[in-house]
């Protein structure tokens, strides 16, 4: 029993260090009526923090497509893909993501962390150098350290810092690799992926994109390097299901030769049991939607742009817009009082961003209508005027 108390005791001094910062999470049930409505508390609300940025997610032809693929080929797969696996959906979906995205190949995985556990320990290691994002998220991080390779942080965005540390320590690394987002989950903006690849290619370093916030929102959804002309494709194209794409797990588009070396090498690939077929079969039917109607994927966008002229706002670059708004209580007071007014936006705290940048991540759906965001748009103006007139 000793033990026991003293990791409760233990557990419990770190709660309420969270507390005292305002840092603790608490998930809280969550109803998803719709594309753009939840339920919390009885109340129902419209949500303007999720991911499911073409709303797909609650598409009749995505649910259809996993309901027929469940009742064929069951709830799930039962093992990894290499023992018995590999069901014929999952096959489908690596051979039209690969062609959606103008690679060779692809390989799919549990999910877009996953996905990144496994890319670049695969292919790096102690002799070599990574390049990293100030940024870049948590996952790509993640990997990063377990790859056990020298790091270097570049800061966000700069290009010449980059350059610089390329200069500096690319000669003593056996391989280098150069990892960013393409749109960064925290701000909205994009990453200077034309100059990027360029020093990468310069400096034989191999460029890892993951664009989880990119694919089916920009570049007529086939992600942030057609948001450039002509596209900046990187050789390591990462990115999910989960979000855009309404379904869950994450992929690799690369060469067929690099994908089949992560076939062998890629530890959360070879250990982790194959995504379900329902997530296969709702990937599949997302990217029949979006290949089909141009104009799904440039909704969020156009609605984005709609809320910040609205609150003079700099003109977005993707469907997530930033309001930062300092301490991380001030972000949990606007956030209360968007709820009290029917709006779902949770407030997005330290460690997830620095110090001093607690804010409201708010995203837009193609399942928005113009007067949901107008009237988030006209909500949030008061509630920050009142806030700033109450300091």
């Amino acid at each position: 029993m000793t033990s026991h108390r003293s990791l409760d005791d233990f557990a419990s001094a770190k709660l309420d260090a969270l507390d005292r910062k305002a840092l603790r999470r608490r998930p809280r049930e969550t109803r998803h009526s719709d594309a753009v409505t939840v339920e919390r508390d009885g109340k129902s609300l419209i949500n303007a923090c999720s991911n499911d940025y073409l709303g797909l997610a609650h598409h009749p032809e995505v649910i259809e497509a996993a309901r027929e693929a469940t009742a064929r080929w069951g709830t799930g797969s039962g093992a990894s893909r290499l023992v018995t696996g590999g069901h014929p959906l999952l096959f489908e979906l690596e051979a039209r993501l690969a062609a959606f995205k103008g690679t060779e190949d692809c390989l799919v995985f549990g999910s877009g962390y996953l996905a990144n556990l496994a890319i670049t320990p695969a292919l790096a290691g102690q002799a070599d150098l990574v390049l990293i994002d100030q940024l870049a998220h948590a996952c790509l991080y993640a990997g990063a350290r377990l790859s056990g390779a020298r790091i270097e942080v570049f800061r966000h965005n700069d290009t010449a810092h980059l350059a610089e540390l390329l200069s500096d320590h690319r000669r003593s690394a056996r391989h280098a690799m150069v990892l960013t987002d393409g749109v960064f989950s925290m701000d909205g903006d994009l990453a200077p992926l034309p100059e990027i690849l360029a020093l990468a290619e310069q400096h034989d370093a191999w460029t890892l994109v993951d664009d989880a916030h990119g694919i089916g929102t920009l570049g007529g959804g086939r992600g942030s390097a057609h948001a450039f002309t002509p596209p900046a494709t990187a050789p390591l194209q990462m990115g999910t299901l989960s979000k855009a794409l309404g379904s869950y797990g994450g992929y690799l588009c690369a060469s067929h030769t690099v994908c089949e070396l992560l076939r062998s090498r890629a530890r959360p690939f070879v250990f982790t049991t194959a995504l379900p077929p329902a997530s296969a079969a709702a990937a599949l039917k997302a990217l029949d939607l979006i290949e089909a109607d141009a104009a799904l994927s440039a909704r969020p966008l156009a609605l984005a742009e709609r809320f910040c002229m609205a609150l003079g706002l700099a003109r977005p670059a993707s469907p997530i817009v930033p309001v930062v708004l300092g301490s991380a209580e001030r972000a949990l007071s606007v956030s209360r009082e968007l709820e009290a007014r029917g709006f779902l936006v949770t407030a997005i705290r330290p460690p997830t961003v620095p110090e001093g940048t607690a804010r409201l991540r708010i995203t837009f759906s193609a399942a928005h209508s113009e007067a949901d965001v107008d009237r988030l748009a006209a909500s949030l103006a008061s509630l920050t005027e009142t806030v700033e007139a109450a300091q």
